[in-house]
């Protein structure tokens, strides 16, 4: 099955009036956005973003919250089938496999962004199973993307209670710890890694995981007891957005670090 290139057009009348500095339905373009994103806007270096996982639930979320934003201006989502969306400022690159990414080095340059949300549970899997998912193909991935796009921000989305010291019982704790430990050791200007816990589906969207349906109502009260433990999918997705650029946080990222920096989109 040969890779196919998707392109959607020109960009709409409202993310035009956007990154003009007008915002959309008449308002002004810095309500709701960071100082960090605003300044991308009027330098004309927005955001040009590569999002892999699209197709699941957070990468979905994260793609959902790229659309919106006027500091997007460009998404290129990477997957293995489409993610059945059009918009103006989005294009699809669909591949067979991600160990055939090497072939398409043009279409993967330019970018300043990548919100790596492809992960599979190791609930069933051998550790030389999920460690091929996890560490290899990502780590491939990212390989490359650092050769062809030296100014990138890397965001890996990787899990509360990730082992960074590689040692402790758990396989996929481990393994996680490894994969995030090696991409910050890759040739980026900067890599994030986000450790969410429970993630809060964003009402609306399809690639909502099932179990959800019974267990979301639950949200409320566990962000009262629990709130170094859950966040919405929302926030994930603007905390990756407000990384870009950013040159000072710290590289791996709590709940409570990813919650702070979502926030930042409000001021």
């Amino acid at each position: 099955m040969p890779a196919k290139m998707v392109g959607f057009g020109e960009l709409e009348k409202s993310y035009a009036l956007s990154a003009a500095g007008k915002g959309v339905y008449g308002l002004p373009a810095c309500v709701g956005y960071c100082t960090e994103a605003i300044n991308c806007i009027f330098t004309g270096m927005g955001i040009r973003t590569i999002i892999t996982g699209a197709t699941g639930m957070v990468g979905e979320g994260v793609l959902h919250e790229c659309l919106q934003r006027s500091s997007v201006e460009r998404v290129l989502v990477v997957g293995r089938r489409s993610c059945g969306l059009t918009h103006p400022k989005l294009d699809e690159l669909v591949v067979p496999a991600f160990d055939q990414l090497d072939a398409h080095t043009e279409t993967l340059t330019g970018y300043n962004a990548c919100f790596f949300c492809l992960g599979v549970s190791s609930v069933g899997m051998s550790e030389a199973d999920y460690y091929k998912a996890t560490y290899t193909l990502t780590l491939n991935t990212a390989t490359l993307l650092s050769g062809l796009n030296p100014d990138m921000t890397f965001c890996y989305v990787s899990g509360a209670g990730t082992d960074s010291s590689e040692k402790g019982r758990s396989m996929w704790a481990r393994v996680k710890g490894k994969t995030e430990n090696d991409l910050m050791a890759l040739p980026f200007k900067r890599v994030f890694n986000f450790r969410p816990g429970y993630i809060h589906p964003t009402p609306g969207l399809k690639n909502t995981l099932g179990p959800y349906k019974y267990i979301s109502w639950l949200y409320p009260f566990l962000r009262k007891v629990a709130a170094n433990y859950v966040l919405t999918l929302a926030e994930l997705g603007q905390a990756m957005i407000n990384a870009v650029g950013d040159s000072t946080r710290r590289q791996v990222l709590e709940v409570r670090d990813i919650q702070a920096l979502a926030a930042q989109s409000a001021e």
